[in-house]
């Protein structure tokens, strides 16, 4: 991974902070961990964590014993991962001990295997996860055996390592990067708010609205698509424990698993040669190293069509499960549809940063080729009918992939969805997916962003619907290639 935008630039596109982590190095010398355990403990579970906390000091992690100094005020210190071995009454939780819902990452350790079974559906194996993280008051599961330990995260996400104990380069590969960022939804109060503002009628959303709903009908005929897990059909300790998720999730009715999206088109401006290495950035553009050189990237605005938060990809509703987010000099808004039904939730989708991380390192590579090879297709389309976003928790196999889009991102820290890494990661990984091209001479039509124990972003000029067949093993004739393409 190479950080070919600067921190600053990333702060200004798309507001991660720069003292963001994003290498593992970084992350290790920013955690804190206590560990929190149980009156009573099993053996099992002692020398487990007892590893754990020595394999985290000799990565520069602090790790330390709960004591009355790991808190403050009766509360855990905000940034501090909390690991609660063993199991613990009502009012034992460690939830009970933490300032705002937001400040602190809960890992629950169990001695006992983890509730998956291999004939299970991929969705019955993620609502037997999420129905324990509600249950117990926790971000992260890690469940231990005499003979391995697994890690189960709220995205569906499942790691096992075949040994009783942790070994180092396992926490620090695995472990550390699940730690190290908050699963956090966006607020309303982030985004610029603007109601019955799509009007569903016009020419611009029926064509888009007919792609998303052809892609939906696809995904619907298999179980690859984690769909939706109802918190109404969670099972929670008490009511107050009820209303902390709910708060959690900012009311949503539940939680939705991937994204389909489509950018709408973008007025591309070409890219600036320059020869110094740090040239001056100006105002509207960002500074971007590609191979050897260094480009000024004008930054447009972006508008991108997606589903709603919480509604259910299999069967929607073009009229209230789609909503428009994008960049609006700079200011990132959400846009919803008239005449929504009355009691209608809508929420920004947890991938909402990373969603303007894709448009955005779309409309960057654009303004690259306009320069560096006049004429591009991925240009030409970008422009005049905007491109395609598909979000699932699963993996492509190659042969699924269509010609033109390059893959990155297998070698990434898998931290989780909805993070500032995964966002950072996207957009350099798009600039790594066009050095691709460029070195191969092949054309750039798309990229496909592995996300290590998380899922696949497929990303190009391809339709949605298209994508969906590719990604369900239907076959789609010439699929991405110049020729075809160029017909449409």
């Amino acid at each position: 991974m190479s950080n070919s935008i600067s921190p600053a630039s990333l702060h200004h596109l798309l507001g991660i902070a720069p003292e963001t982590p994003l290498s593992i190095e970084a992350m290790c010398a920013n955690l804190r961990c206590v560990l929190y355990p149980a009156i009573s403990l099993t053996g099992r579970l002692k020398r487990f964590c007892s590893t754990l906390m020595e394999a985290m000091r000799s990565l520069g992690i602090t790790a330390e014993p709960f004591s009355e100094s790991t808190l403050c005020d009766g509360r855990f210190t905000p940034g501090t991962v909390i690991l609660a071995p063993g199991m613990f009454t009502d009012k034992e939780l460690a939830i009970n001990r933490v300032s705002t819902l937001y400040n602190n990452i809960i890992v629950g350790i169990y001695d006992e295997p983890p509730p998956l079974t291999p004939e299970a559906l991929p969705q019955e194996r993620l609502d037997a996860i999420v129905g324990r993280l509600a249950r117990d008051m926790v971000h992260i599961l890690v469940y231990v055996t005499e003979q391995s330990w697994t890690i189960c995260t709220m995205n569906g996400g499942v790691v096992t390592f075949n040994t009783p104990l942790p070994a180092t380069e396992d926490v620090r590969r695995t472990l550390v990067p699940k730690l190290t960022a908050q699963v956090v939804p966006p607020r309303p109060e982030d985004l610029d708010l603007r109601p019955a503002s799509i009007q569903v009628g016009n020419s611009e959303f029926r064509i888009a609205a007919e792609d998303f709903l052809g892609c939906s009908r696809i995904w619907a005929s298999g179980n690859y698509l984690l769909t939706h897990t109802s918190t109404d059909g969670l099972e929670y300790r008490n009511d107050f424990y009820r209303k902390i998720v709910a708060r959690y999730l900012d009311q949503r009715s539940g939680m939705s698993y991937g994204f389909f999206a489509r950018q709408l088109p973008v007025a591309v401006k070409p890219a600036l040669l320059c020869n110094n290495e740090y040239p001056e950035v100006e105002e509207g553009t960002i500074s971007v190293k590609i191979g050897e050189k260094n480009m000024l990237v004008p930054v447009p605005d972006v508008r991108i069509l997606t589903t709603r938060s919480g509604c259910k990809k299999h069967c929607l509703n073009s009229e209230t499960d789609l909503v428009e987010i994008g960049l609006d000099q700079g200011v990132a808004y959400l846009k919803t549809p008239a005449g929504l039904p009355e009691g209608t939730i809508i929420r920004p989708s947890f991938d909402t940063l990373t969603i303007l991380a894709h448009a955005l390192g779309n409309a960057i590579i654009a303004g690259i080729l306009k320069t560096l090879r006049p004429g591009s297709l991925f240009t030409e389309k970008l422009e005049r009918k905007g491109a395609t976003m598909t979000h699932w928790h699963g993996y492509p196999e190659s042969t699924m992939l269509p010609a033109g889009y390059f893959v990155h991102g297998r070698d990434n820290p898998p931290v989780s969805c909805s993070t500032p890494q995964s966002a950072a990661y996207s957009l350099f990984g798009k600039i790594e997916a066009l050095e691709q091209a460029i070195l191969t001479g092949e054309e750039y039509l798309g990229d496909v962003h592995i996300e290590p124990n998380h899922g696949t972003n497929i990303v190009g000029i391809l339709t949605l619907k298209e994508t969906a067949l590719l990604l369900n093993g239907i076959a789609v004739p010439n699929a991405g290639s110049a020729e075809r393409l160029h017909r449409r």
